[in-house]
């Protein structure tokens, strides 16, 4: 398995930069994941962070090395996740609940199949035009209200992973690949301001992804003005396990069984921790994701 891989967060005018993501991979499996923490609600980092680490975690355990029900497996990472970031709001007796939007791809036997819950998206782009586009939680993305119809704020959310009801989200069926197959993973920093004829342009570009993903974050920036959100992403190149070029990215063919790379940061749960998903584990596996986010913070300060 071999894939070019770009990923980078910018700041927008916003106070902190509440957006996370990051990917990890085993020999013949590879998990891509994205969270845009809410504003208006309490500690949006947190809940981007405990979901990215939560997914990451049970992907460590379930990949071994692929991932046997990958439908399965990011439907329960994402009740995990949401789980996990209410035991957090619980523990600390919180009035609102940190609340974030997840969007989670798994590349594994030439497919890729994603999740996402809310308006993180992703866009699958092949031959220079779009394949797939996720459709948002959100009444925007609902059909067209009749006369009839109450008015609604068009941009609310109808979900998320931290909300007080249960969370929805939607589960892609698997999509064979095709080298060359270009896949982004983003915030709402770069879709709101950026028009879809300019996103695919940009991203199916001849430009590797180290260069066609840096450039779409800059325009999204630039056109967010001093007032932009956060600008988040991750975007990939698929190759073939049989590509033979020498262009860079990872080639996970060297890689040993059982080794598990991450860009996540450390500090996820062991498998005991997680182990059946019972209350008891989730409720172990808090104190250590709080400790690492702990510590994260600690060092950037």
């Amino acid at each position: 398995m071999k894939f070019s891989v770009f990923q980078v967060s910018r700041k927008g005018g916003r106070v902190k930069n509440e957006d996370r993501m990051g990917y990890c991979y085993t020999r013949e499996s590879g998990l891509f994941v994205l969270a845009d923490g809410m504003g208006g609600h309490p500690e949006g980092e947190v809940a981007a962070q405990l979901a990215l680490q939560t997914i990451a975690a049970l992907y460590q355990r379930e990949a071994r090395p692929t991932v046997k029900d990958v439908k399965s497996f990011l439907a329960e990472s994402a009740m995990a996740a949401h789980q996990q970031i209410m035991r957090y709001a619980s523990h600390k007796a919180m009035l609102d609940t940190p609340r974030t939007t997840v969007v989670a791809a798994v590349l594994q036997n030439t497919t890729a199949t994603w999740m996402h819950c809310g308006d993180s998206r992703l866009y699958v782009v092949r031959d220079g035009r779009l394949l797939v586009r996720t459709r948002d939680h959100s009444h925007a993305e609902r059909p067209k209200p009749t006369a009839s119809d109450a008015p609604v704020n068009r941009n609310l959310l109808l979900t998320c992973l931290g909300s007080p009801t249960t969370p929805l989200f939607d589960v892609s069926a698997p999509m064979p690949l095709q080298r060359g197959d270009r896949i982004m993973l983003c915030s709402d920093g770069v879709w709101g301001v950026l028009d879809e004829e300019t996103i695919v342009h940009t991203l199916s570009s001849g430009k590797p992804v180290s260069d066609a993903a840096p450039d779409l974050a800059e325009m999204a920036l630039r056109k967010g003005g001093s007032h932009s959100d956060n600008v988040t992403l991750i975007a990939l190149e698929w190759e073939m396990p049989d590509s033979a070029d020498d262009r860079s990215g990872v080639s996970t063919e060297t890689i040993e069984d059982g080794v598990f790379a991450s860009t996540i940061q450390a500090g996820m749960p062991s498998d005991s921790e997680i182990d059946d998903l019972d209350e008891d584990a989730i409720e172990r596996s808090i104190a250590e994701i709080n400790e690492a986010i702990r510590r994260s913070a600690a060092r950037k300060s």
